[in-house]
């Protein structure tokens, strides 16, 4: 099989006849082998009927239903886990990603041997104070942070090779940054193409400036899983123990210097009594906690169960073996 398109979707009624239509059309003109798979993820509209009976007239058609909204990166996850193609490309169901990018995107992967080619939407249709300038930041500080150089993180079309989505772990809110969950598993053709970005159609957008909010949070979380993920004990062993070797030592010089007072016949105070004496000892606390954190969590890497991360009600056309 050529391609499988996965798209998720929350209350997209409006717009999926329209987008099958047009995938199916850029589908046969190129003669493909292919499959799309829609991934419901909770929607309370029609959506999941329309998916339904678009797969009775389209055998290409599969389907995943949830039981309720677990969010694009475990619908991701659940498409990823199902596709069977050579290629797969990832779009929104909202219509705004453009089906007819599709064969040069293909063509990147199997011809120019990318791993994986992001779309970037240079020219955009959304408010400029509410997406454009804040996605421009996000996507400048994800490139310093990651060392991923896309300019458009947030995109939705993307083209990925199998082994790359089959190989990679996408969950929480990370399906922003997959191409960094690709390049620390190890593909480093990371490549980007320039796409065109359609107005919204149909309703509006499901997002709010809160996912810049948490895209910045994702981004901490994913450098430091990406350096550290696999060995928490490096970092915080590492402070922890300098922490304590620092307050240890200047605990015994506090005590070092009273000692030296008392022997000299000078006046002291007692160790207690010097602010000094306490900022060591809270040190070496904290010293001594961050490498029981580092301790612990090598402990929870080596004992930990992968646990299901969404349920599903329904599938349709899908092998359920």
């Amino acid at each position: 099989m050529n391609l499988s398109i996965v798209i998720p979707l929350l209350n997209e009624e409006e717009s999926l006849t329209e987008l099958h239509q047009w995938i199916v059309s850029v589908m046969q003109a190129n003669h493909y082998a292919y499959e799309i798979i829609f991934i419901d993820d909770g929607s309370t509209d029609r959506s999941w009927n329309i998916i339904e009976q678009l797969s009775l007239e389209n055998q290409h058609i599969k389907g995943i239903r949830f039981l309720k909204n677990f969010g694009k990166s475990q619908a991701l996850h659940a498409g990823f886990a199902k596709a069977e193609g050579d290629v797969i490309i990832t779009m929104d169901a909202d219509l705004q990603d453009n089906p007819d990018e599709i064969p040069e995107l293909y063509k990147m992967i199997t011809e120019d041997n990318f791993d994986l080619v992001s779309g970037w939407k240079k020219k955009r249709y959304d408010s400029v104070v509410s997406k454009n300038l804040p996605s421009k930041l996000f996507n400048w500080a994800a490139r310093r942070t990651s060392g991923v150089q896309l300019n458009d993180f947030n995109c939705g079309l993307k083209a990925y090779k199998n082994i790359v989505v089959k190989n990679i772990e996408v969950s929480g809110e990370m399906h922003r940054y997959i191409p960094v969950l690709a390049k620390n598993a190890g593909f480093s053709k990371i490549g980007e193409k320039v796409v065109k970005h359609q107005a919204r159609k149909y309703g509006e957008t499901k997002f709010g400036m809160e996912r810049f909010i948490n895209g910045f949070l994702d981004l901490i979380t994913i450098w430091f899983l990406s350096r550290f993920g696999k060995r928490p004990m490096h970092l915080f062993g590492a402070l922890g123990s300098v922490m304590f070797v620092i307050g240890f030592i200047s605990t015994g010089v506090i005590i070092t210097v009273k000692l030296i007072k008392l022997y000299s016949g000078l006046q002291t105070i007692l160790v207690t009594q010097n602010p000094l004496f306490y900022i060591a000892l809270t040190t070496m606390i904290i010293g001594t906690q961050l490498f029981l954190a580092g301790f612990l969590g090598e402990i929870i890497l080596r004992t930990k169960n992968n646990e299901e991360r969404y349920k599903i009600s329904k599938e349709i056309n899908l092998d359920n073996s």
